[in-house]
């Protein structure tokens, strides 16, 4: 089984609880009612992404370069694309994140989650490059009109799991299908996207720019493999362990740092450990738990965090009274290129201050 075969489920999981549904306002050319826009996006920045780590992230400037079309084999048969497109579009945020880092150049309207206290782009995006963008909620309900009025002549989609997207999606503009979540980490999804579109070259500069940052942050650290680390979530009245997308534990091997046992368990799927069985979460220094965005996502994880000490053996795992528990924002963990710079100072942070 390889580590992601309970992506979905545990997808799933995650947005069962999440809450809420918000529509962001959408752009228009009107000169006042550009600013008013921009006012709005700012004041949703500010209130979703309070005390948010956010990566210091390069420049990324669209580039179209080429006419014409080109065939590009996928999972899905063979597809023909724009060979330079001035329109992309992502279907879920995870793929808006990887056009942004190709160097497409976007559509007007790109898409956003409807829950998780989402009422603009993920914390750890490149706002610059998104500043003039705006957006519609089409998560965990797909919104094709709104994918239809975006007008992209574009569109990557990495929602490959479910059939009726990808035989829809063609019908609003030429669509590069992927299932982003088949069980591998998303890393080689990114590559193997980069490649198939030819744009290798921007994948190779995004995973330089991680592998200087991780050499940067484990030079800092005295002992990394003598620091514990997991991943930890909570649903269903479990907590959860495991490697799930190859973010969070990529980053802790990629430092040195040891993965506890049990997220490695299952070849990488972790354990489901209920009230009775925390204890073998006993031993990690630090666990890494994903949490909602603004005010209420606070409130959601106070809530969680108060549940669990509800059972006399939280108290006496390490990390609770060795002030381990370390929330991040939930979206890192599906896997992009600025969520895994955005993790990795995520626990540098957290273990550096």
């Amino acid at each position: 089984m390889t580590p992601r075969t309970t992506l979905r489920p545990r997808a799933a999981a995650i947005l069962a609880s999440a809450a809420g549904l918000m529509m962001a306002a959408s752009c228009t050319t009107d000169a006042p009612a550009a600013e008013e826009d921009a006012a709005e996006r700012e004041a949703q920045v500010s209130e979703q992404c309070q005390d948010a780590v956010v990566p210091e992230l390069p420049e990324l400037p669209p580039v179209a370069e080429g006419t014409g079309t080109q065939t590009v084999a996928s999972g899905f048969g063979d597809v023909d694309l724009p060979v330079a497109p001035e329109a992309a579009l992502g279907m879920y945020t995870t793929d808006v994140d990887i056009l942004v880092w190709l160097r497409y150049p976007l559509a007007a309207s790109q898409p956003i989650r409807g829950d998780a206290g989402y009422t603009t782009f993920p914390c750890f995006f490149p706002q610059e490059a998104l500043a003039d963008v705006a957006t519609f909620a089409n998560y965990p309900e797909y919104d094709y009109e709104s994918v239809l009025l975006a007008e992209p002549d574009f569109i990557l989609n990495g929602l490959g799991y479910d059939p009726d997207v990808v035989s829809r999606l063609p019908e609003i503009a030429p669509t590069y299908s992927v299932d982003a979540f088949d069980g591998r980490p998303w890393m080689e999804h990114f590559e193997e996207t980069a490649a198939a579109l030819g744009r290798t070259q921007y994948f190779e500069e995004w995973k330089t720019l991680y592998d200087e940052r991780i050499a940067e942050v484990r030079a800092k650290l005295d002992d990394p493999a003598g620091i514990t680390v997991a991943p930890v979530g909570y649903w269903e009245d479990q907590f959860q362990t495991g490697c799930y997308a190859g973010v969070e534990c990529q980053v802790f091997e990629d430092l040195g740092l040891t993965v506890a046992p049990t997220s490695l368990a299952n070849d990488r799927e972790g354990e489901a450990l209920s009230g009775e069985t925390i204890g073998k979460m006993d031993g990690i220094d630090y666990a890494f738990m994903i949490r909602n965005t603004g005010e209420e996502g606070d409130a959601q994880f106070q809530q969680l965090l108060d549940d669990a000490a509800q059972n006399p053996l939280w108290a006496d795992l390490d990390f609770v009274p060795g002030d381990g528990i370390v929330g991040y924002e939930m979206e890192m963990t599906f896997g992009s290129p600025s969520g895994q710079l955005a993790f990795l100072s995520v626990v540098e942070q957290a273990l550096l201050g």
